[in-house]
């Protein structure tokens, strides 16, 4: 196995004209998915952009003609004062009537109804900017969730990695079990043919009881990662189990890294222009305002009544009534503008806050290119560092291996102490664990700087 993992880093390392891959097998790409789909996190993300893609359209629905209809009814009963010009009746001449102020009590009922249609014809363009706003703020949103995904695909696989560690740390303390219980059988037999001491046993004996410390700690670090990759993905025991993949380094071989395609710097960039867009919308309240209006309505006065005080030359008073009137099928077609001249600043201020905005979105878009890009270099440099400490650690197992084996075999001929002995099984073991925790902090290195390009998703392959 730890030859196959040499010649697969050898043979990339050699490949000078292939792209830089994150390669996954089918079954972590599964469980890559399932993760994606169960974050509550990406979901909200999800639920705020169409909560962004329903206001987009509420803005241009307002283009959309509104119909309302209305229907009312009235009963009055009322007074009312007139002062007319003095009036005469004719059938008694130089009478006059209404002189001065007249009173008339009144009453009756009043019934109105119709549809109206009323639409916006123009509004200084202010709908096409607010529209276009809040589509670069959901663009923005959209690069922020590509965002989240990558900081779930690194979690992902990097969790697995642990529990791949775990594994192979599991078949190094079942190995050196094997070669410990081997070794006490036979000091057991030296001992009774007087060949050997009981110091050699327990000290052997101790050695297997620290490995068995390790078993128990290697069994609550697993339930841990499994609760942590249920989490992530929502699988059980039975399917974390099932996911296979080979733990192998990742390789970058692009020389130009970039933080162009960083999805932060995309979102930010978008909410400068939906800044950028609220702006002209604001400079648009400047222009007047142009809608249309149509409908019919019915209107209709009916059983009213009205009663004047006394009149002066008849000597009492006068009593009207209104049967019906009733104004039907009354067409009404019309145009409105609205042009507000003066608002007490209140646009200059909302123009000034735009322009704030706008500057401060810049600000921060300059801010976060110069971090991710000393991000990017960190994380690349630690890739190249990590990257040589994996040729190291390969030399270090294969040369604690030999020492082990060497080590054995002066033990049974009694060249060495069982203290070296030990000394040597511990050796292999620290120098095997370390070259496979190298491997997953490299992988991790390279997803991370993968990371600070915006490239992630792109590099994935199976």
């Amino acid at each position: 196995m730890n030859k196959k993992i040499l010649y697969v880093i050898t043979f990339c390392f050699s490949i000078s004209n292939s792209f830089s891959q994150i390669v996954v097998s089918t079954s972590l790409e599964e469980a890559i998915n399932k993760a994606l789909t169960k974050s509550s996190s990406i979901k909200n993300k999800e639920l705020e952009i169409e909560k962004l893609q329903l206001q987009e359209k509420g803005v241009w629905n307002k283009y959309i003609p509104r119909i309302e209809a209305n229907a009312e009814y009235m009963y009055f009963d009322n007074k009312l004062s007139v002062n007319l010009p003095a009036s005469s009746l004719i059938p008694i001449p130089g009478a006059p009537v209404f002189d001065g102020s007249t009173s008339f009590d009144n009453y009756g009922n009043l019934f109105n109804a119709g549809i109206i249609a009323k639409t916006i014809l123009f509004t200084g363009f202010q709908i096409e900017n607010g529209a276009k706003a809040i589509k670069e703020k959901t663009k923005g949103t959209e690069f922020l969730k590509e965002s989240e995904k990558d900081a779930i695909i690194k979690e992902v696989i990097n969790t697995f990695d642990q529990l791949s560690l775990l594994t192979a740390v599991e078949k190094l303390i079942n190995d050196s079990s094997i070669r410990l219980e081997t070794e006490t059988k036979r000091v057991t037999r030296a001992i009774e043919q007087g060949l050997a001491i009981p110091y050699d046993r327990d000290k052997i004996k101790l050695a297997t009881l620290e490995l068995e410390f390790k078993k128990l700690e290697l069994d609550g670090k697993r339930k841990l990662v499994y609760k942590k990759i249920n989490y992530l993905t929502g699988y059980n025991p039975t399917e974390i189990e099932q996911v296979n993949y080979s733990l192998v380094p990742y390789i970058i071989t692009d020389q130009n890294l970039s933080t162009e395609n960083k999805q932060e710097i995309k979102a930010l960039e978008s909410f400068k222009s939906a800044y950028e867009f609220l702006l002209k919308k604001e400079k648009g309240t400047y222009l007047p305002t142009l809608g249309a209006f149509g409908g019919v309505t019915y209107s209709s006065l009916f059983d009213a009544k009205a009663t004047t005080q006394v009149i002066t030359g008849i000597n009492q008073a006068l009593y009207l009534g209104l049967n019906d009137l009733t104004i039907s099928n009354n067409w009404i077609v019309g145009a409105g503008l609205k042009w507000e001249l003066f608002a007490g600043f209140e646009r200059e201020h909302k123009m000034h806050e735009a322009k704030i905005n706008i500057e401060q979105v810049q600000n921060q878009i300059d801010d976060t290119k110069e971090k991710l890009g000393l991000l990017l270099d960190n994380n690349y440099v630690n890739y190249m560092v990590l990257n040589q400490k994996i040729d190291i650690t390969a030399q270090q197992e294969k040369v604690a291996s030999n020492n082990l084996k060497l080590a054995v075999k002066q033990y049974k001929e009694g060249l060495i102490t069982i203290s070296e002995r030990l000394e040597a099984e511990n050796d292999s073991f620290k120098s095997a664990v370390n070259k496979v925790n190298t491997i997953i902090e490299q992988r991790l290195a390279a997803i991370e700087t993968i990371i600070a390009t915006g490239e992630l998703s792109k590099k994935l392959d199976k």
